[in-house]
């Protein structure tokens, strides 16, 4: 029998019998349902991240010095105790590390964190506060949608204004010109100089609630009132020049730290490659757990395939009497009942592919999660369909071509 006329029956079969068939493929489509969705919300997660997220957040051909050195919850035990004992970053840290790039070097001094604000025209609401140096809008390749990003000679002047971001402007000025205008922050008054233009969100984390004022203002104080600072990020033309200058940092700064030869690192040099690295060891652990919990329905579809194979042997004993007395033999009976197995997996399997694009879509569609089609996991689901349908076919299969066709033909 060839294998286009096994797969012909299969149908036959399954058109014949629709409830009983539906119930052999739901183990399957649910099992494979679920390893669609889970790997498409993975796969768009780690998508988002290396096309947008490390852009927006961390910045494209940049490094940024920071108190601890991982990016993730990748240390553990003393590793994560001696993280946690190094100092703070001073503006002195920073200052060193400046000093030891090239002229010409951009960076900026960054300490941000959520304060209220406020405006006669509304409720007071939390804004993401950050405190920094005007070339910082310039790193982070900020457009200005109004107005302007403050100058070198305010921050050094230590002018209270701040440009703030479309959600702020939205909130405190609605059908108002923010411009020129007056919002308090962390208690003192600050002038609107420039509105961002909207950058969307992140994981639904708002990148618009944004309040960015000179370092030299009172928000600072109010940030970190220990004179410590957040962070310090530096922009070159090249991951090449980025990869030089962290050592040019690191050089710099482990004498004015006074750290020994043998001493580690007290403070991090973080890349967007540090938090690629993270992610990816993130997203292969989310895929491994992904793939195990659709395994125990696929287990159960296997067990149910090879009960319902093994009660339709019984129920056609007499067609394979019948079909052995016509000359078929041992394997294409063996074939027939595989094929008719397989072909029940691989369909449930196709559902399943079906409704687990749509699941993940949904989720998508109405939670911050983005969702993005992973070819492999199509695959991948389609060879294990069929791979369970023929492992649990396999032992009906056998007794089917093992009947004598003379006690099959007595069968009633």
């Amino acid at each position: 029998m060839s294998l286009l006329e096994a797969v012909r029956l299969a149908f036959n079969q399954i058109r014949v019998q629709k409830l009983k068939s539906v119930f052999t493929l739901l183990g399957v489509m649910i099992g494979v349902m679920f390893l669609i969705a889970v790997v498409s919300i993975v796969e768009g997660m780690a998508k988002y991240v290396e096309e947008d997220f490390a852009g927006r957040l961390i910045g494209s051909n940049t490094f940024t010095l920071r108190r601890f050195a991982s990016t993730g919850p990748q240390g553990r035990g003393r590793d994560v105790r001696d993280q946690l004992r190094s100092p703070p970053l001073t503006p002195l840290d920073a200052e060193v590390v400046r000093g030891a790039m090239p002229e010409g070097v951009r960076s900026a001094i960054v300490t941000e964190s959520f304060l209220y604000a406020s405006t006669p025209n509304a409720r007071p609401r939390q804004v993401q506060a950050v405190s920094t140096d005007a070339s910082y809008f310039d790193i982070k390749d900020y457009e200005i949608a109004q107005g302007r990003t403050f100058l070198d000679q305010e921050s050094r002047a230590g002018a209270r204004v701040v440009v703030i971001g479309s959600e702020v402007a939205k909130h405190f000025f609605d059908g108002l010109d923010p411009l020129d205008r007056e919002i308090r922050i962390g208690g003192t008054p600050y002038t609107v100089v420039g509105v961002i233009e909207e950058q969307g969100s992140v994981f639904g984390f708002s990148l618009d609630r944004l309040a960015i004022a000179p370092r030299t203002t009172p928000m600072q104080r109010v940030l970190r009132p220990r004179g410590d600072i957040g962070s310090l990020i530096v922009e070159g033309r090249t991951q090449e020049e980025i990869a030089a200058y962290m050592e040019l940092a690191r050089e710099a700064l482990r004498p004015a730290r006074r750290l020994g030869p043998g001493e580690a690192d007290n403070f991090g040099l973080i890349t967007q490659d540090a938090a690629f690295a993270f992610i990816e060891q993130l997203k292969g652990r989310l895929i491994i757990f992904a793939t195990a919990l659709p395994a125990i329905s696929l287990v159960v579809g296997a067990m149910v395939i090879m009960n319902i194979m093994l009660v339709a042997v019984a129920e056609r004993t007499r067609e394979i009497g019948v079909r052995k007395a016509l000359g078929a033999r041992r394997r294409d009976i063996m074939s027939q009942f595989l094929a008719e197995a397989a072909t029940l997996s691989i369909v449930g399997a196709a559902i399943g592919i079906a409704l687990g694009l749509g699941l993940a879509q949904l989720i998508a569609t109405v939670t911050p999660l983005p969702a993005a089609v992973a070819p492999w996991a199509i695959g991948v689901a389609l060879v294990m369909g069929g791979g369970v349908g023929i492992l649990a076919g396999a032992y009906p299969a056998s007794r089917a071509s093992l009947l004598d066709p003379i006690t099959a033909l007595r069968q009633e």
